[in-house]
C-alpha cells in the first residue's frame, strides 16, 4: 500500500499577509503496482515566482521540470520482485517513462529496465526503506537519510526491502552530462 502525502503551500493575501494557500493533498499522483510518484511543486523558471496564487503543481506529471524549472516530488518504491519476466519488466517500464513524457530518457536499458538518464541535477533522500541507486558502472545500497546528488546520469531504483521505501526528491534543469 502506497501513502498519501499531505502537502502545505504558503501563499500570499492580497493585503500581503502570509497564509496557508493548500493543505491537503499531493497535486497529481501517478504509478502503478511498482511505483508511484507524487507531485508538489512546480517551478517553470530561476528566480521561481511566488506570486500568485495558482496550484503549479496541477498540471500533466512529467520526469523533467519545464526549462528552466524545478520540481519537488516524492516517489515511493514497492519491494522488487525477480519473478518478473524481463520482458513484462521492460514492457511496464517503457509505458509508465511514456506516460509521464520520457521515453527519451530510456537510453540504455540493458542492466534494469528502470534505466534512465535526465537532464537534471537531482537531490534524493531516502526517507524510509532500503534502496539500491543503479548505475552503469556500480551499485550503491542506500539506507534512510542518505543523499543522493544525481548528476545526469544513467541510473535505476530497486527497492531490494521487504518493505515499500519511500524518497523525497527536487529535481533542478540543467545542461546535460557527458
Amino acid at each position: 500500500m502506497f501513502r498519501d502525502v499531505r502537502r502545505i503551500v504558503t501563499g500570499h493575501r492580497p493585503d500581503g499577509r502570509s497564509c496557508v494557500m493548500v493543505d491537503g493533498p499531493a497535486g497529481r499522483v501517478v504509478g502503478g503496482e511498482a511505483a508511484r510518484l507524487s507531485e508538489i511543486w512546480v517551478t517553470d523558471r530561476m528566480p521561481a515566482a511566488n506570486s500568485g496564487n495558482a496550484d503549479a503543481a496541477d498540471r500533466d506529471v512529467r520526469l523533467e521540470p519545464p526549462a528552466g524549472g524545478t520540481i519537488v516530488r516524492t516517489f515511493e518504491l514497492a519491494p522488487h520482485d525477480p519473478s518478473v519476466p524481463k520482458d513484462v519488466a521492460e514492457k511496464a517500464a517503457a509505458e509508465m517513462f511514456a506516460a509521464i513524457g520520457a521515453a527519451h530518457a530510456r537510453v540504455d536499458t540493458a542492466k534494469d529496465a528502470g534505466m534512465h538518464k535526465t537532464k537534471t541535477i537531482d537531490y534524493i533522500i531516502l526517507l524510509s526503506g532500503r534502496v539500491t541507486l543503479v548505475l552503469d558502472d556500480g551499485e550503491v545500497e542506500l539506507q534512510p537519510f542518505d543523499v543522493v546528488v544525481q548528476r545526469g546520469t544513467n541510473h535505476s531504483w530497486i527497492n531490494k526491502g521487504p518493505e515499500n521505501a519511500f524518497l523525497a526528491a527536487v529535481l533542478v534543469d540543467s545542461e546535460p552530462g557527458a
